[in-house]
């Protein structure tokens, strides 16, 4: 829940807390004791107009978030549970999904800065606050594309807390992190009486670096595991041990001593800690999620629905809700817009390689069953781009296999899907940002304007043209994926190998006002495509749609690899 803002006063013997909570009313809770007797007032007021509240955005301190006037989901329950649980803690999730504003409120709990939990979850939990040393090593705020910023990144943070606890250092020995990490700790125990705090914000930032150089990540790995071999041996001295990354592989190989480390990232408990549940975003931004609505000329239940499609759909363990993702609703809130906000922070360029070094396409990786030991291999390598994709956010799951212990794997939403197809494209082919601006325009004006699939069909040929010749072969299963990857660039409602009662559909397109039902051939002839979709009875899948049927038969040529002819005709239903 949000907490705008929370004042208190006394006067004589009487006290008045003041909270306003929500989006679009404000509560004012009046607690009145008055020699003895105890009065309460609950007032609901409408929000004034003077009350403005900012978006978080590029924000991730929890102090600032509180102090300085920002909308706040209200996330410290979780906080005070993991802070009662295991002593040392490892917790997976993508980039901007929170972990960062976690690692953070953690991080003032344990300083105990009460103060700032005022009205929130935790003021109700914690009963004795206790002011720990907390030692925080943020890994993400440096490129580590070079060893040197490694070292410098390292030194700099390690020095703070050397200066802290005025521990002088012999700079022959600067680059032995181990032995200054543990002369930190001790010396923060010793110096404080209390036992200490240690909190790891994004571990694997140096690794997915230098993914591209083999020996650079060798050498960042060695240094790294070398960094935190203390956490084993000082465990009589450590509270506590929180660790966050985007994704596990390497995990167990730098942290390969700490034998107790608990794997929050799978565990059903835990799910929600990080992003927006469905209530979550309906309780703390009704108001905002109107004005969106308001902004597009759209109900407040079409907004939802929009949201939905582009931004819910992670699941982190097998039963967990749908969970939205924070940075691009808090984007689309403040834009009043439905853009790609998470994906174009960041492409997944070695990703995307790496699916090209493994024959893998669009179709390929969006719906595909993996086992839960794939996702605990200590990689040494990055070989195997399922589990990355998966624990990066590019891949959620859909579905669990209770029998098999296996993940159903797809992307999580059309942001991520239409994103990820685009970005594709882009990488095979950079130059061809003018084809594709071409291609968007035509399929918005034919497609979804004007219902003229055959006025669209020689604007996908032209594109076609142009579709990297190292993405095609020569079979017909290869033209099926880059037709599937052309048609996610576009934000269409498609669906590859589509089931019916005799057999599967190459390719079902759905808009407003139509369903297109694709058969694809190469080397071959359109009307023979055509045919099968009539002798196998494909179109009788749709005959009660209110929406019309088009059958679309597509050709490719052996000898051009594009689109050589093509037959589109409307099935009549009787």
């Amino acid at each position: 829940m949000f907490i705008y803002k929370t004042t208190s006063y006394c006067i004589y013997c009487m006290k008045i807390k003041i909270f306003f909570k929500t989006s679009n009313m404000f509560l004012q809770i009046f607690s009145l004791n008055v020699c003895g007797y105890a009065i309460n007032f609950v007032i609901l007021q409408e929000k004034g107009e003077n009350m403005k509240f900012k978006f978080p955005l590029g924000i991730q301190t929890f102090s600032e978030i509180i102090t300085g006037n920002y909308l706040y989901v209200d996330k410290t329950a979780w906080v005070y549970e993991l802070a009662h649980y295991a002593k040392f803690q490892f917790l997976s999730r993508p980039r901007r999904f929170g972990k960062s504003l976690l690692v953070s409120t953690m991080q003032a709990y344990f300083e105990g800065r009460k103060e700032l939990f005022k009205g929130l979850a935790l003021e109700g939990l914690e009963k004795e606050w206790v002011s720990y040393p907390v030692i925080h090593i943020d890994l993400s705020a440096s490129k580590y594309f070079k060893l040197l910023n490694l070292h410098v990144a390292l030194d700099g943070i390690l020095s703070e807390y050397e200066r802290i606890y005025h521990i002088e250092i012999d700079k022959a020995y600067s680059d032995v992190y181990s032995s200054r990490l543990k002369n930190i700790i001790i010396s923060a125990s010793r110096q404080t009486g209390k036992k200490v705090v240690v909190l790891v914000d994004e571990y694997d930032a140096p690794m997915h670096d230098s993914m591209k150089d083999e020996k650079l990540q060798e050498e960042i790995r060695e240094i790294m595991r070398d960094l935190f071999s203390p956490l084993k041996q000082q465990e009589a001295n450590l509270r506590f041990v929180f660790i966050t990354g985007i994704s596990k592989f390497s995990q167990l190989s730098i942290f390969s001593e700490l034998n107790t480390l608990k794997i929050l990232t799978l565990k059903d408990e835990y799910a929600s800690v990080c992003g927006f549940t469905e209530s979550e975003l309906q309780e703390n931004f009704k108001e905002e999620i109107q004005n969106l609505a308001t902004a597009n000329h759209i109900s407040y239940e079409q907004a939802m629905a929009e949201l939905r499609a582009h931004y819910d759909g992670y699941h982190f363990t097998a039963s967990s809700p749908g969970i939205y993702n924070p940075y691009s609703i808090i984007n689309a809130l403040d834009d009043k817009s439905f853009n790609n906000y998470w994906f174009s922070s960041g492409t997944p360029t070695v990703l995307i390689e790496l699916l090209q070094e493994k024959g893998l396409d669009m179709m390929q990786v969006d719906g595909i069953w993996a086992s839960a030991s794939r996702f605990d291999v200590p990689t040494e390598k990055l070989s195997d781009p399922i589990p990355v994709l998966y624990q990066s956010g590019y891949l959620t799951i859909k579905e669990y296999n209770t029998d098999r212990k296996q993940y159903f794997l797809c992307f999580p939403n059309e942001e991520v899907r239409q994103g990820f197809s685009e970005c594709l494209y882009r990488y095979y082919a950079p130059g061809a940002y003018g084809d594709y601006d071409n291609l968007v325009a035509s399929y918005d004006d034919d497609i979804l304007k004007h219902d003229d699939m055959e006025s669209f069909l020689p604007h996908l040929k032209t594109f076609y043209d142009k579709f990297p010749y190292t993405l095609v072969n020569n079979n017909e299963r290869h033209y099926q994926a880059v037709l599937y990857t052309i048609f996610c660039m576009l934000g269409a409602d498609v669906v590859p190998e589509y089931p019916t009662s005799d057999g599967r559909i190459d390719m079902l397109l759905r808009t407003n006002k139509s369903v297109y039902v694709f058969e694809l051939k190469y080397g071959k002839d359109a009307g023979v495509a055509i045919n099968q979709i009539h002798s196998n009875h494909y179109a009788a899948s749709f005959a009660d749609e209110k929406r019309k049927v088009y059958l679309v038969g597509i050709n490719f040529s052996k000898d051009q690899r594009t689109i050589d002819d093509w037959s589109l005709k409307e099935e009549k239903f009787n």
